[in-house]
């Protein structure tokens, strides 16, 4: 029964991907003139995974609280569960570029939303190619557009968060820009690692305070890391308590605290 009713959850989500695109295109030949931040396609791009979310079967998802939108110059890192975290993410009520691996662009239909989004691809293992897309999220923040990276760089297999990689922390730093934790919380069951299965969860995401680099020069990079390492850490045990469930309706008191379920 999980098989199937895990195959007729990838078909929708196909389905929605699909749609959302068809209506990315002309949206894009429309606004192109004067969108240079890629609001509009990219805000279509997140409602297209929210609308995914909201009609999976298996999926209860939603935002902790009532997050205020990041200034334009704000790199955002997050702990890295699973492929359905950017799913969980999109609720957040803002536009931001996500720094993504370059396969998934390759993807057909969702690798396709990505680039008219303006995310942003990286060959991993590369360093020319970490350097380009450390200069594109750079021009994005230029540009009072926040972007999106996950420093663990990888999904993690455990509770435990991987070691931070430093590409987020220097970009904040050389850009003067604010470092915002987010934390998730529950999906590493919604769409376990190596597995296409999709399993009951009610995942939350929530949003800490922005951390100023006012001042700051690189040899802060690892001090940088410890002060969002530990938000993420402390916002993720906040949440726990609300996602430890295998899915299920979510009590009146994680109602109200989830603003966007």
């Amino acid at each position: 029964m999980n098989a199937l009713l895990s195959l007729w959850s990838w078909l929708e989500t196909g389905a929605v991907a699909t749609a959302g695109f068809c209506l990315q295109v002309p949206l894009a030949v429309v606004t192109w003139p004067f969108d240079k931040r890629k609001v509009v396609t990219g805000r279509l791009f997140r409602l297209i995974g929210v609308t995914a979310a909201r009609l999976n079967p298996y999926w209860k998802f939603g935002v902790y609280g009532q997050p205020v939108p990041p200034a334009g110059r704000t790199v955002v890192v997050s702990n890295h569960e699973s492929n359905a975290d950017p799913f969980l993410i999109s609720f957040l009520p803002w536009e931001m570029k996500w720094l993504g691996k370059a396969s998934l662009f390759k993807i057909p239909v969702v690798g396709w939303s990505m680039w008219l989004a303006g995310d942003i691809p990286v060959r991993r293992g590369e360093r020319e190619s970490a350097t380009e897309a450390m200069n594109v999220c750079a021009r994005w923040l230029d540009k009072g557009m926040p972007v999106m990276i996950f420093p663990e760089g990888t999904r993690s297999k455990t509770e435990d968060l991987l070691p931070f990689k430093d590409g987020a922390f220097r970009l904040a730093i050389e850009q003067q820009a604010d470092v915002l934790p987010i934390a998730v919380s529950g999906t590493r069951r919604a769409l376990p690692k190596h597995s296409w299965r999709f399993a009951s969860s009610r995942a939350l995401v929530a949003v800490g305070t922005p951390i100023s680099t006012r001042g700051l020069t690189l040899e802060d990079v690892e001090r940088l890391k410890e002060q969002a390492r530990e938000q993420i850490l402390s916002l993720r045990a906040s949440l726990l308590p609300h996602t430890q469930g295998q899915g299920g309706a979510p009590t009146s008191r994680e109602e109200e605290a989830v603003g966007s379920r």
